[in-house]
């Protein structure tokens, strides 16, 4: 049994992990899906996010229990990256689903600015509005940028539940803090999507082999496969949890 925490992307929260729980625990391990804060159910105010708020709430998620199989999808790979930064002794192994991956100093937004991430389909139709800025997803746009490969219904059931994402979280940089050499000794695996139109493979290759991930498992499907390829996702980390994290 693997001790398994998920950490959602923008724009969702915990409630995207529901389609995989129950195959995860039908394999034996013991899962848990959070709310980052101003996601889904959690009330922090949205001006109060940050990239160091994220990781504070992993953190605490983490010392909840034994060392976890830490799992982040999309913008989720920048803060269970942080997380595993500040706290590499509660973290078995790292699992980044079409996610983002940074080196010392890097934003979600110096990433996305790289040429393998041309084509983002994402950053090409957020809305930004206020202050501090808050990022929206048009309905009309989501489909095409986030679920490709998902039915009407699985489309229909996510667009029910997008909801905003502060623009500060994109761009505060990862800190590598103060265990570089113990966060540089954890596993890494990596699930990449060979259809995503948020995080193009070809940016998705680029994180990944830097980072040394290894598995590299490959699936064919969209930005959103926890709905869309829900069962080859839960064979994938099953898989990473029997090979990093046990």
């Amino acid at each position: 049994m693997t001790r398994i925490l998920l950490v959602h992307g923008a724009f969702a929260g915990a409630w995207c992990w529901e389609p995989v729980l129950p195959g995860l625990r039908s394999a034996g391990h013991e899962v848990e899906a959070i709310d980052l804060p101003g996601a889904g159910l959690d009330p922090t105010p949205l001006g109060e996010v940050t990239l160091t708020a994220y990781a504070e709430r992993i953190c605490e998620a983490l010392g909840e229990g034994p060392p976890a199989l830490l799992v982040g999808h999309s913008m989720g790979g920048m803060a269970i990256t942080q997380a595993a930064a500040r706290r590499p002794e509660q973290v078995a192994a790292l699992a980044y689903v079409a996610a983002f991956i940074p080196e010392d100093g890097q934003s979600l937004l110096d990433l996305t600015a790289l040429p393998e991430a041309a084509d983002d389909q994402v950053q090409a139709n957020i809305v930004v509005m206020g202050d501090p800025p808050i990022a929206r997803m048009p309905r009309e746009a989501a489909p095409l940028a986030l679920m490709g490969c998902a039915t009407d219904a699985q489309v229909e059931w996510g667009l029910e539940r997008l909801g905003p994402q502060p623009v500060a979280a994109f761009a505060q940089p990862f800190a590598a803090g103060d265990h570089p050499e113990a966060f540089a000794r954890l596993p890494r695996a990596y699930v990449t999507c060979l259809q995503d139109r948020a995080i193009p493979p070809a940016m998705q290759q680029r994180m990944y082999r830097a980072a040394g991930c290894d598995p590299v498992i490959e699936i064919d499907t969209d930005h959103s496969p926890w709905v869309s390829r829900t069962d080859e996702l839960v064979t994938a980390l099953d898989r990473i949890a029997g090979e990093l994290a046990r």
